[in-house]
């Protein structure tokens, strides 16, 4: 179809993505998990019937999500077989266009007039899905066998019929399982809000007018796409980001980004990457690509989310490194850490290119803390997932954000009170990460500490996280933000992680505690720039001690707490 109107164009792009977002909405609010209806850890989209495209995704998404969902769907739609309506797969193998196992997702064929029309697909992270440690996240695993169950595209539902025998395998193999039921229910009827209201905007408009907006709005995105990018000299520019390590061998693995630009086209060379690892900081090719996609989603965030978005961007694949994991290399950092270190290569390597719509690294873990054990209070089994925030880096015109989300998504920490009230845990201590912020002329965001106390039971407490031996990057000039740290008091004695900011299976008794600070963010352009009033604000704040800005800042106060403008002259000249 031809010579659609901007009105009505505009009007079925703002359906379709309201069709996504009321499938998140669906989905958050019937769940059961807090990782979900809390911390919205999950994404629901509408895919091209012939490769699984993206067409449109939630505005409450998350943004890894948008590549590896439509990777997913692709690889669901080359195995269906027999489609009828109701269908609906379920499938979480990382290496057919997944994240890591605890990313399920739901793909539902969608027939209209009895054709099949697109696809519909949501993932949520679930709390557990077996594996060696509660939560999934194994910081030892050197198979993906040891991170969880799992699953090839099956149907688990036929005909809009559970396959009674499916569900029996999946519960049979994860911790938990009586409320896992509540989780499978609420994922499938997000899928149906979005038959629903699908079938309601087609009714509206008309298949033919529907199909030919699609194919418009992914035109038009690519074209806007490649207008932002011609913004960009053409040019070679490299950047590089560090994984602590890959909690089995505790030496860092290197992520080396070379970008090209050429006229409208963005090149990407990662290919001088660390090589492949023994534990589960692999990331599979689906979640590698979607963090290139993510990363300059973020730079030109007004560019619409469509499968033309991406379309201007060219990735080699990484054969032969840790970014193009294959089986059975284990995988469960890749989503919620590896893919935040490829963004931030991405961040480097740009930010000498157009440094005024750039920024420093951001805290860029999502702070990955399970706790599982028995609640003898409440006579169950429990698994207890923590995401936490961290500053963002210092940008052009401002400072960074302090305890914002993770580079890959909109997910937020669950409610201390909701927390406390599900599990047997205090949170004696959520406050601020004095003095993690990077300096800078814009200093970084401030990350966050917690301090959680088990008041009940035994526990095993597991953590995959990043940022414990690089702070984020500072960029032209600024400093890196501070770094992650775990501390366990247990028996009157603190423990530290042997690989920092990851590790397994820490047993924790009633009484003990584990405590956390989260990275800030990297400071934009030399600190001694920063004006020295902004410093002495700080320092008022507690944001800094007096001794944390003279070094950093240059700047020098009085005991006063007032600003020596001479000493502070000196000591930026020395510099």
């Amino acid at each position: 179809m031809t010579n659609l109107d901007p009105i009505t164009l505009t009007v079925i792009q703002s359906g379709l993505q309201q069709v996504c977002n009321e499938m998140d909405l669906s989905f958050v609010r019937s769940a059961f998990s807090p990782v979900i209806s809390e911390a919205l850890d999950r994404s629901d989209g509408i895919y091209a019937k012939e490769d699984g495209e993206l067409i449109s995704q939630g505005e409450l998404g998350l943004p890894v999500f948008v590549g590896t969902m439509q990777f997913g769907t692709r690889c669901v739609i080359e195995r269906a077989k027999d489609l009828h309506p109701g269908d609906v797969f379920i499938v979480n193998d990382p290496y057919l266009g997944g994240t890591h196992l605890m990313d399920v997702r739901f793909v539902k064929p969608f027939f209209y007039e009895g054709e099949l029309f697109a696809w519909l697909a949501n993932t949520g992270h679930w709390p557990d899905t077996g594996g060696a440690v509660p939560g999934g996240f194994s910081a030892n695993a050197t198979e993906v066998e040891q991170e969880g169950l799992r699953l090839p595209p099956v149907k688990l539902y036929k005909a809009g019929v559970m396959d009674e025998e499916i569900l029996s395998i999946v519960l049979s193999n994860i911790r938990i399982a009586d409320q896992r039921i509540g989780d499978i229910k609420a994922q499938a009827a997000a899928l149906t809000v979005g038959e629903k209201r699908f079938t309601e905007l087609i009714d509206r408009y008309g298949s033919d007018t529907v199909e030919g907006s699609i194919k418009e709005l992914k035109k038009r995105s690519a074209l806007q796409m490649r207008t932002k990018i011609k913004q960009i000299p053409d040019g070679l520019y490299h950047g590089e980001g560090f994984v602590d390590s890959d909690g089995v061998v505790n030496e860092p693995l290197r992520i080396e980004m070379k970008i090209r630009k050429e006229g409208t086209e963005l090149y990407f060379d990662m290919s001088g990457s660390s090589p492949p690892c023994l534990g589960p900081m692999n990331s599979v090719i689906a979640t590698t690509k979607s963090s290139v996609y993510l990363a300059i989603k973020h730079i030109f965030p007004e560019v619409p989310i469509n499968a033309g978005t991406f379309e201007p961007l060219h990735i080699k694949d990484p054969e032969g490194t840790f970014l193009y994991a294959k089986y059975p290399r284990p995988v469960s950092g890749c989503a919620a850490e590896v893919s935040q270190r490829i963004a931030e290569a991405v961040f480097g390597a740009l930010v000498k290119a157009i440094p005024d719509q750039l920024f420093a690294a951001p805290a860029g873990t999502s702070g990955n803390l399970c706790i599982g054990g028995f609640d003898p209070k409440r006579d169950r089994n429990y698994v207890m997932y923590v995401i936490s925030g961290g500053g963002y880096g210092g940008n052009s015109s401002s400072d960074g954000l302090s305890n914002g989300c993770s580079t890959i998504g909109i997910s937020k920490t669950t409610p201390v009170e909701v927390m406390e009230q599900y599990y047997p845990v205090l949170f004696e201590e959520y406050s601020l990460h004095e003095g993690s912020g990077g300096a800078g002329k814009q200093r970084g965001g401030f990350g966050v500490n917690y301090k959680i106390k088990l008041r009940r039971g035994n526990a095993k407490v597991s953590m995959v996280m990043d940022h414990g031996r690089f702070g984020p990057q500072g960029v032209l000039g600024g400093k890196d933000g501070g770094v992650n740290r775990v501390r366990i008091e247990r028996h009157g004695e603190t423990y530290i992680p042997p690989h920092l900011s990851k590790d397994q299976n820490v047993i924790v008794k009633e009484g003990d505690t584990i405590r956390v600070s989260t990275p800030g963010g990297g400071g934009y352009e030399n600190p001694f720039l920063r004006n020295p009033e902004l410093v002495k604000h700080d320092v008022q704040r507690g944001y800094y001690t007096t001794q944390q800005v003279k070094e950093n800042f240059g700047v020098v106060l009085n005991f006063k707490g007032e600003i020596d403008e001479k000493a502070t002259q000196k000591l930026r000249n020395e510099q």
